[in-house]
């Protein structure tokens, strides 16, 4: 195995560990279950003009963080790009449903950030 392929299957032991929440018509979303301390602060730090914007914002940053995959009717969504435009193209109601996954998951797992 040259150095490269060892130095991969290194980076990918490092990941970090992901929490599986499943829907029946919302598909299988996977969350990952860390954030760096520079990711929290620009959490905190979230710029709003009113306070639907900043909970709008606050959803898809976090989404954007946390989302590792999420497959929705057999298709597997895994790359960044991937899956902030299948989050954005969401129905209103998978929405609410990932909302309230992020709630879930924001409170077990970092207790100390405010989930929207």
């Amino acid at each position: 195995m040259g150095k490269r392929s060892r130095q991969r299957a290194r980076a990918h032991d490092l990941r970090a560990p992901t929490a599986a929440y499943e829907h029946a018509a919302f598909g299988v979303l996977e969350l990952r279950g860390a954030m760096s301390p520079g990711t929290r602060r620009e959490y905190a730090e979230l710029p709003a003009r009113t306070r639907e914007d900043a909970w709008h914002r606050a959803v898809e940053f976090l989404f954007e963080r946390l989302a590792a995959r999420w497959t929705v009717a057999g298709v597997a969504y895994e790359r960044q790009a991937e899956l902030l435009a299948r989050f954005r193209m969401a129905s209103a109601d998978e929405r609410a449903w990932i909302r309230e996954i992020l709630r879930e998951h924001v409170a077990e797992r970092f207790p100390e950030l405010e989930a929207p």
